[in-house]
């Protein structure tokens, strides 16, 4: 095996188990050393051990990929990841409509996500980093966000599009924390409540709503805010009437998100059926905020799957045309 594969695989699965960022981070960086080494330096057993930035676990791996093996750590990650296992609507989606770059709190540059989206066959990856009031995850202003439109219309993407977009806070008044001049010149936006979810449920409510009437909004991104496992601990979602909540989704056409990360498992299954029985779209979003993170998709596929979600309802099994179609729709 390529030593250079292996070493950005593990990187990638332990970026979809979310483990500590420092060590999907040391091998990526091995990666990045061994890509700049000769053959002959490769080769040299005691002279690459002593390479700066090459440590046990990263030497070991590289020397079984070059023995002609597969690494029995990237074999181990691969049995706990699931690799191979998809569900019949993850072989549908199309694309993901929501992702973070270093930009805002993602763990990398855009182009590493570009890669792992192109990689997974995506037809189009929106990055949607954080608006302003999210100062703890380095929300972008209005001046960066513009900077950021630049630097996405100057990069090669390959065969993927990559839309640009934003997860913009939904502000206690349920106004978006963003200027309306831009939010209108991107082609996704997501709008998420990460504040005040203790919130008494008639405002929460109110709040919801006068996002989801806002003439950008697209997605309702996490839409109780629950977390129910991983490092960050647990905590409740948010209470509101779901009933109402959903009957303006599918009124303004505004798709449900289904988040594909683990800890969250948002919307639970009974909003779910709620969201169904209401008429809703749905879009099913890996919230990666590391390109291992994109393949998450599978476990946001397999609940909608359950759940019975049809697939002509998800917006990411549409076609690159009619998901801009239908974000481009008069509201």
């Amino acid at each position: 095996m390529d030593p250079l594969d292996a070493l950005n695989e593990i990187a990638s699965l332990l970026e979809r188990e979310r483990a500590s960022r420092y060590r999907s981070k040391a091998f990526r960086a091995a990666a990045a050393i061994i890509a700049e080494l000769s053959p002959e330096h490769l080769a040299d057993a005691d002279r690459l051990r002593r390479t700066k930035g090459i440590g046990d676990t990263t030497y070991a791996v590289i020397r079984e990929a070059l023995e002609g093996g597969v690494p029995s750590y990237l074999v181990t990650l691969r049995a706990e990841a699931g690799v191979g296992r998809q569900s019949a609507l993850r072989a549908q989606l199309t694309g993901d409509l929501h992702s973070h770059s270093d930009w805002s709190d993602g763990l990398t540059p855009i182009e590493p996500m570009v890669d792992a989206a192109n990689a997974l066959g995506h037809e189009y990856l929106a990055l949607t980093d954080h608006s302003p009031r999210l100062r703890v995850a380095n929300g972008l202003s209005a001046e960066r966000l513009e900077q950021q439109l630049d630097v996405i219309a100057g990069l090669d993407t390959g065969k993927l599009r990559l839309l640009s977009g934003i997860e913009v806070d939904i502000l206690d008044d349920g106004a978006l924390d963003q200027a309306d001049e831009l939010l209108h010149r991107l082609d996704i936006v997501v709008a998420s409540v990460h504040s005040k979810l203790k919130m008494d449920a008639r405002l929460m409510t109110r709040r919801m709503i006068a996002a989801i009437e806002h003439p950008a909004t697209d997605v309702l991104g996490h839409v109780t805010g629950r977390l129910v496992e991983g490092s960050r601990g647990t905590r409740p979602g948010a209470e509101f009437d779901a009933a109402a909540v959903f009957a303006a989704c599918a009124e303004r056409g505004v798709a449900v998100e289904v988040n594909s990360r683990p800890e969250r498992q948002d919307p639970p299954d009974e909003l779910i059926a709620l969201a169904l029985d209401a008429g809703c779209l749905f879009a099913i979003d890996s919230d990666a905020h590391a390109p291992g993170q994109l393949s998450l998709l599978d476990y946001g596929a397999e609940r909608a799957e359950k759940a019975g979600i049809p697939a002509e309802r998800i917006v990411t099994t549409w076609s690159l045309e009619r998901l801009l179609e239908w974000t481009g729709r008069a509201r």
